[in-house]
């Protein structure tokens, strides 16, 4: 503790007694917080020169070695500490800066990293379920925890079904899985535990997120009902009444992959696939599938996009009116928090199609944060409290190479603290902006693509140093092709020789104390705080929406790149400069991954087979999903339920009509 009291001078009268009320006065003066720090500030600095530091998460508490040895036996702290003894300079750092999992968390949202995990989640999607479900089995191989993130095909993403209409078909499973069913689901993620602590599922998804979160927490659930019948010792029963459910209806069962023979991939137990083709709840008890759903609810870890108005800003894949996809995210952060799902993020609130799109890093930053304070703001207007949704909220961010790429992560914790803290009373859980980051997809260039894997090293570099919470690091044939197997695990390996060969990410904390780091973080924050001024003298988020103010600026800042670097005066080794002697021709792919198709036409028959069995159920469904709508109910909570007998393309048409369909404002 550092104390602020002196002792008392023996001589009255003398100077040095004046001294000592003047000081004993300013010392009164001090506020609070500002009291609080110092008093405090050995205190902290001890908790990181002893050998462990014990910290405690949602009552659980942790212990972590605060050193590691090199080869070379010097001793490397986790996390650096400050030697400043000057007060002001005590305060001045405490406030803006402070250690990691501390008020305002710039160097991070908790005390220390993860131990025995990498914050490692590779993006994949193509094909059908069962191709995609191989890939992640494949990327999570060997791996501490399963950290899957899905990537949909455009059909999908449009909330249409997989059929042979021209404008479909060709585009059924490319540069995405197609999902159109719950079946769907249970395959995509079959073998995976989603109830367990080491699993965790990024869904990029925007229109439709409802619909396909639905499918996601209805596959989560009927896997807790599957282990539940397998711990009961009634498999054989439960089986036999499901083949006669499909006896009756003159059906055979769904199954997963092209034939009926076909092998699970390796790593794949068959978790998810014993109820195809039918719901828990009508195999089990209302009682047995209540503690099932609830167990399941309360378990799954992961995050949908579901960023509507990014998607209005830069992406375009919104398929309802503005004011409909807001309403839906609010009903799903209502059932959130009405069911208790704490580990499952409710919103990803996206700049990294921002920046794809064209802005600049301090405009994907500031316009994220904006749509973030939006939904802030919507949320609370529904009538529901801070603290309920905001540690349900992610931010996800695309890392380039430009400077102010080095702190978004530090001014986007600091701005977010400060707000949920100061202005809307949240409290800590509220205040840790947690936020996934990709390394630029613009920065892939076809030409001389081999390169293309040092600049995605130097941004996960900028990534891991800043703290991020996860990381997908793209592969060098991206800019021409989905990645192989091949390149996905060379990217994979650019993660894991950072965090676990380079021997300065063996610290936590490596930007603090940094003069360039420390006055990038003030000007990108002073920088954003103008944007927001901006955007507001123009009405807001939404009022400026309507006069394209976002997709303004995004193109202008898109085009001024484009300028430069088709000059040269930006230099782009390999492509406008440093070119080889061929010319850094643009590289022809050896191979290109598209759907097959037999992928294509098994989609389609897959989908027909569960419209027919559900034929007799889906029309009183899609009725009532329509009348939860017109009524002002929860539309998630009936979604839950139609999801179970409904396809992706016929739940969107319903609800385009009592929501109304997207059109964009020219």
């Amino acid at each position: 503790m550092l104390s602020l009291d002196t002792p008392h001078s023996s001589e009255p009268g003398s100077a040095r007694q004046e001294l000592e009320s003047v000081y004993h006065q300013l010392v009164d003066d001090l506020a609070p917080e500002t009291r609080r720090l110092l008093e405090g500030w050995v205190a902290a600095r001890a908790n990181y020169e002893g050998e462990e530091y014990s910290y405690t998460v949602r009552d659980k508490t942790i212990k972590v070695r605060n050193f590691l040895e090199s080869l070379s036996h010097t001793r490397i702290p986790k996390i650096a500490v400050p030697t400043y003894s000057d007060w002001g300079d005590i305060v001045r750092w405490s406030m803006q800066e402070n250690f990691p999992g501390s008020f305002p968390y710039t160097a991070g949202v908790y005390p220390f990293k993860r131990a025995n995990e990498d914050p490692t989640r590779m993006f994949a999607g193509e094909g059908a379920p069962e191709r995609t479900n191989k890939r992640f089995h494949y990327l999570s191989h060997g791996m501490p925890a399963a950290r899957l993130s899905t990537a949909f095909d455009s059909v999908t993403l449009y909330g249409e079904d997989p059929d042979r209409r021209p404008d479909i078909y060709g585009k059924v499973g490319n540069s995405g899985v197609s999902i159109a069913t719950v079946d769907d689901a249970k395959k995509l993620y079959s073998g995976f535990d989603l109830s367990a602590a080491s699993t965790s599922v990024s869904m990029t998804i925007n229109g439709p997120a409802p619909m396909v979160l639905a499918f996601f927490m209805n596959a989560a659930i009927d896997q807790e009902c599957e282990k539940f019948i397998h711990e009961q010792g009634r498999s054989e029963e439960v089986r036999q009444r499901i083949d006669s459910l499909f006896a009756a209806k003159g059906l055979s069962r769904p199954f997963y992959g092209q034939e009926r023979s076909d092998a699970l991939p390796d790593g794949n137990t068959g978790l998810g696939l014993f109820l195809l083709g039918v719901s828990g709840d009508e195999l089990l008890s209302a009682d047995e599938y209540a503690r099932c759903k609830q167990r399941a609810l309360q378990s799954v870890r992961g995050t949908v996009q579901a960023d509507i108005l990014k998607e209005d800003q830069a992406q375009n894949t919104c398929i309802f009116s503005t004011e409909f996809a807001l309403r839906m995210m609010g009903d799903v952060q209502q059932y959130f928090i009405d069911q208790k799902v704490r580990n499952f993020y409710s919103v990803s609130i996206s700049g990294y199609h921002i920046a794809e799109a064209g802005a600049n890093p301090i405009t994907q930053l500031a316009l994220t944060l904006s749509n973030g304070f939006t939904y802030v703001e919507y949320y609370l207007s529904r009538g529901m409290h801070i603290d309920d949704f905001a540690p349900n909220l992610s931010f996800f961010f695309s890392n380039g190479i430009d400077p102010e790429y080095a702190v978004i992560g530090r001014v986007a914790r600091r701005i977010w603290a400060k707000a949920m803290k100061l202005k809307y009373g949240g409290n800590e859980r509220s205040q840790m902006l947690k936020y996934h980051i990709q390394t630029s997809g613009r920065s892939l260039h076809a030409q001389e693509i081999d390169f293309n894997d040092i600049r995605t090293t130097l941004q996960a570099l900028y990534a891991i140093y800043d703290n991020c919470n996860s990381l997908h690091t793209n592969a060098y044939d991206e800019a021409i092709t989905t990645p192989t197997e091949e390149s996905v695990r060379r990217a994979v390996a650019i993660q894991l020789i950072i965090n676990r060969e380079l021997g300065l990410a063996k610290n936590e904390n490596p930007l603090q104390g940094s003069f360039i780091i420390e006055e990038l973080t003030n000007l990108v924050e002073e920088a954003v705080y103008a944007e927001f001024q901006r955007i507001s003298e123009r009405g807001g988020v939404l009022g400026a929406m309507e006069m394209m103010y976002q997709r303004n600026k995004i193109q202008e800042e898109s085009l001024y790149y484009e300028g430069l670097k088709h000059s040269g005066d930006y230099p782009i080794v390999g492509v406008n400069t440093f070119l080889s002697k061929e010319g850094s021709k643009t590289i022809i792919p050896t191979e290109v991954i598209r759907s097959t198709t037999e992928e294509k036409d098994r989609q389609i028959h897959n989908l027909q087979e569960f419209q027919k069995r559900n034929a007799d159920r889906s029309a009183a469904a899609l009725h009532a999903l329509q009348q939860c709508a017109v009524h002002n109910g929860n539309i998630f909570e009936a979604l839950m339920e139609a999801v179970k007998v409904c396809s992706l393309g016929q739940l969107s048409t319903a609800l385009y009509q009592v929501g109304g369909q997207y059109r964009r404002s020219m």
